[in-house]
């Protein structure tokens, strides 16, 4: 990978993208800011759990690289991260994120990552992804896909807001509500395939409740 001098993208900067993309299309940019640290220091604790041991990690809907910024430094000597994103003006930023730290052994991909082509499995899967957004069947697609990624004893963690049950009952469309009733069934089945752990993360626009699966095997 050839290295650049150029500064990765500030901060700053990413929430005024996430603004325009979440405009732009919420298929591929569900929120209008990017993750806080406090919660990308929450995702990424399964990595931390597992130094120094070498491991292979998935993270799906990166964004503009606000959990990607923090997961970089927390990789064990010998690990391989792979970086996921459809929306392809991120996937760039990404890359200049990647190149600009000289983290040879990152690997950004632009697709869905129900559609990822990989051989390979991971220990960690960080997601990313807006899955409240989404029909049940693309809820269960993506779901599939990390379980089946995910190596025997492995981790898969993501977040969801917290109040947007409330919010969603005052605003939203019947239509709305019974798809977001569908999606919460899908994810609970798959939830009944695992211990789960949950913490919450106040610090963060808005709050959200970061879930860590540990699949049966």
């Amino acid at each position: 990978m050839t290295e650049q001098t150029s500064p990765p993208p500030r901060p700053r900067a990413d929430g005024w993208a996430f603004l325009r993309e979440a405009v732009r299309d919420l298929r591929t940019t569900g929120a209008v800011a990017p993750s806080s640290r406090a919660l990308a220091h929450a995702l990424a604790a399964p990595v931390r759990a597992r130094a120094p041991h070498p491991i292979d990690v998935l993270e799906a809907g990166a964004g503009t690289g606000a959990v990607t910024r923090v997961l970089l430094p927390q990789l064990p000597r010998g690990a391989r991260l792979d970086v996921v994103e459809a929306n392809p003006r991120f996937a760039d930023r990404l890359r200049d994120l990647v190149a600009a730290q000289s983290a040879t052994r990152v690997t950004v991909h632009q697709a869905y990552v129900e559609e990822l082509a990989t051989d390979r499995r991971y220990d960690v899967i960080v997601s990313g992804l807006p899955l409240t957004n989404f029909t049940p069947a693309q809820v269960d697609r993506i779901m599939a896909r990390y379980l089946e990624l995910l190596h025997p004893g492995g981790t898969l963690t993501w977040f969801a807001y917290l109040g947007t049950r409330r919010a969603r009952a005052m605003f939203a469309t019947r239509a709305e509500l019974h798809r977001h009733a569908a999606v919460d069934r899908a994810m609970a089945a798959h939830l009944r395939g695992g211990r789960t752990e949950c913490r919450t993360v106040l610090a963060n626009l808005p709050p959200a409740r970061v879930w860590q699966l540990h699949p049966n095997n």
